[in-house]
């Protein structure tokens, strides 16, 4: 195994090198490994590299002295902001007198976003593995956790005999070669196609204008107001946000050509918003807040809205975030996410084999289930005028 340093700062690695990585990624431009992404965490204080830092999240970059790979990392005092769910976990170690912080995360902070997990040769993956493993014994920390995987590596941890692999379930769009919003809904069953007409007209009817920005149409002004809606959504759950205003700020002044803002107004004064990211392949959907409800809004802005940008600039894919059944009958397909967790105390490793064993189960009778419900209709001669 190849020696590694543990770099606590973004800045501890020049970006130079960091870039030449990067623009070998595929798919190209993933934006949650982004050096800017990462950047305007630390400078917004939403990650920070002191162990008592309060938003409990340590960058933990392992990389060599030529930076010829970088593993992106990040120790934990909680399991919050994941979205794969441990805490029972967290409680077993407490009942036994153990500590099961800090812990390592292997994953894009606050991001439940498949894709590549490293910068470097795809082929790197073992030794990446072998520094993450080294790191958590040499820091004693309970053991370290791999989420949101893309196949590659999900294939690769899959012949392995250890990790532990949990199997989770999202809904996702697929770009099956669309020309129009129209065209796509002409592939729904009649009865499912003017349920999202009529929802989209609802919008329209209540004299809501909508917009989509990119790049430089994005203004401070729009990522303010836009924060203020975001931070409304966490309010009304009566929780608070996990990222900063400044951390918006941030990402509007120097990562605006991979964000898409989806402004709402009403009599022209702005009302919702909804903040996208995405790459040569996928949208990704993120954040959404409302400062007025409207009918149906959530929806337009969300989810119609993303699936005409992806039609328009012929991405093949549309990540919306985690959970919600309601995607199902507007369009989104079920997909299986993929994460691997090793435990040091051996004993809990064996449980957490058990209960991911059970887990998966579970899960791919959701799959299935879910499957069955899609709006597509089942014509094989093609799709249905009406």
């Amino acid at each position: 195994m190849s020696e590694f340093e543990a770099r606590h700062s973004i800045y501890d690695i020049p970006q130079q090198h960091w870039d030449a990585l990067y623009q070998r990624l595929q798919p190209a431009g993933y934006p949650f490994l982004d050096y800017r992404f990462l950047a305007a965490l630390e400078d917004s204080g939403c990650i920070g590299a002191a162990t008592d830092h309060p938003s409990g999240w340590q960058p933990c970059y392992l990389t060599d002295s030529r930076h010829s790979l970088i593993v992106p990392t990040f120790v934990k005092q909680h399991s919050y902001a994941e979205y794969v769910f441990d805490w029972s976990w967290a409680e077993a170690y407490q009942r036994y007198g153990l500590a099961y912080y800090p812990k390592l995360l292997w994953a894009m902070p606050f991001t439940p976003a498949s894709g590549p997990r490293l910068l470097g040769d795809p082929q790197d993956l073992s030794r990446a593995m072998d520094w993450v493993q080294a790191y958590t014994e040499g820091e004693q920390l309970s053991g370290w956790h791999l989420n949101f995987t893309d196949q590659e590596t999900t294939d690769y941890l899959q012949s392995q005999t250890a990790p532990a692999h949990r199997q989770g379930c999202q809904f996702h769009w697929f770009n099956r070669d669309y020309q129009s919003f129209d065209h796509y809904l002409q592939h729904f069953v009649s009865r499912k196609r003017k349920s999202v007409r009529k929802e989209r007209q609802r919008v329209k009817d209540q004299g809501i204008d909508v917009v989509r920005k990119t790049a430089a149409d994005i203004s401070p002004q729009d990522m303010d107001f836009f924060y203020r809606c975001y931070q409304n959504t966490y309010h009304q759950r009566g929780s608070y946000p996990y990222l900063n205003r400044e951390f918006f700020r941030r990402l509007q002044a120097g990562m605006a050509d991979k964000l898409l803002l989806v402004m709402a107004a009403h009599q022209g004064e702005p009302v919702a918003a909804a903040l996208y990211f995405f790459d040569s392949q996928t949208l990704y959907g993120r954040y959404w807040g409302a400062v007025q409800e409207f009918d149906a809004l959530h929806f337009e802005a969300c989810y119609y809205q993303g699936i005409e940008f992806c039609i328009e600039h012929k991405l093949q894919r549309f990540d919306p975030g985690t959970q919600g059944e309601h995607k199902i009958s507007r369009g989104f397909e079920p997909v299986y996410t993929h994460s691997f967790h090793q435990l040091q105390q051996l004993p809990f490793q064996d449980a957490v084999q058990e209960f991911a064993a059970q887990e998966r189960q579970h899960v791919e009778h959701y799959f299935t289930e879910a499957s069955t419900l899609t709006p597509f209709h089942r014509n094989p001669d093609g799709p249905d005028q009406n």
